[in-house]
């Protein structure tokens, strides 16, 4: 049965902007919804997902991401990128977009919700924060993975992507996929942890009803807690939060690229 969530939902989901939103009892699926744009990350995008996420449902026990078209997400939009850079040299516009990419990640990660990433065809970038922000990560044979933000002119810096990758896969293997900016398959991203599971593409949503089904069988006070609790001993000891640098480590980056 399908339901409507107060304030962003209407009855048949949300639709306006780039990305569609479907309630289905206890889990809430958010689709990037800009297929023709390759769902490349875009500041309309990042305020669509925040207008989302920050609004939680304490009756949603999973939330699943997964995305339009024929890729999950291409990355960020280097077109807007250019625009702001073009608007002010100094970045602000990198600087506050950022922001909202550190804030939506985090509010995925942190969400009292399970979340669970369905990927398919290429992730790249943004794309694959995105993904890494997620509990659970399942993609289809067929995906492709790469960070490409160093052949960009750019850092590894956008919605705390570079803490997440080290903590999932290992320092090592996350300085070569950076340095070397290489493509990955699905199998690779299931040896390193990027993802959990891999099927054919015909079978993503049955593998994330294979997930969603029990969990939501699961007592709500229980899961919150059990969440919140992996979420605590998952968190690398520090005494800062270098990603909380990440948007003006960007914006930095790109104004100093653009002016040499």
């Amino acid at each position: 049965m399908k339901v409507s969530l107060p304030g962003y939902l209407h009855p048949q989901g949300r639709r306006a902007g780039t990305v569609r939103c479907t309630r289905e009892g206890a889990v809430l699926r958010v689709e990037l919804n800009d297929p023709a744009n390759g769902n490349a990350v875009t500041d309309a995008m990042l305020n669509d997902l925040l207008e989302i996420l920050t609004v939680p449902d304490p009756d949603v026990r999973v939330l699943v991401l997964s995305a339009a078209g024929d890729d999950f997400c291409l990355g960020g939009d280097r077109t807007e990128f250019a625009d702001w850079l073009d608007e002010d040299p100094t970045g602000r516009g990198i600087r506050i977009s950022g922001d909202k990419a550190r804030r939506v990640c985090e509010a995925i990660s942190g969400n009292h919700a399970v979340t669970v990433a369905a990927v398919h065809g290429k992730v790249i970038g943004a794309g694959l924060a995105l993904a890494l922000a997620c509990d659970l990560r399942v993609g289809a044979d067929t995906a492709a993975f790469r960070l490409p933000e160093l052949a960009l002119g750019l850092p590894t810096a956008w919605g705390g992507v570079l803490p997440r990758l080290i903590h999932e896969v290992g320092a090592a293997r996350a300085r070569e996929l950076i340095l070397t900016g290489r493509a990955f398959d699905a199998a690779e991203a299931c040896e390193l942890s990027v993802l959990q599971r891999v099927v054919p593409p015909g079978d993503l949503d049955e593998a994330v009803a294979a997930w969603t089904r029990p969990i939501v069988r699961r007592p709500e006070a229980a899961l919150r807690v059990t969440k919140a609790v992996l979420n605590s001993y998952a968190a690398p000891t520090r005494l800062g939060d270098p990603s909380l640098l990440d948007a003006e480590l960007m914006a930095c980056v790109a104004a100093a690229t653009r002016r040499t």
